[in-house]
């Protein structure tokens, strides 16, 4: 594992973590707070850079990047869902 894997795994893991409170409020609340252009790029987008991550061989980064980007992919759906 190199130093740009840690670096950029810590810094998703972040990502992350700020993400579960609007994750868990929509689900609360039932309602999409997110809008659907900003959570369609931001997933897209993750789940691209986890293919980058990968080709790597940054591991960690791919992980995370990934449960970043299905976290993104939950706020998508609920805006989706709950109108």
């Amino acid at each position: 594992m190199t130093w740009q894997d840690i670096a950029i795994t810590v810094i998703i893991i972040a990502f992350s973590y700020a993400l579960l409170p609007q994750v868990y409020q929509g689900f609360k609340q039932k309602k999409g707070f997110i809008n659907l252009q900003t959570s369609a790029i931001t997933s897209t987008g993750m789940y691209i850079l986890c293919f980058v991550y990968f080709t790597l061989g940054l591991y960690f980064s791919t992980v995370m990047a990934f449960v970043t980007g299905t976290l993104w992919t939950i706020l998508f759906l609920q805006k989706i869902t709950y109108k």
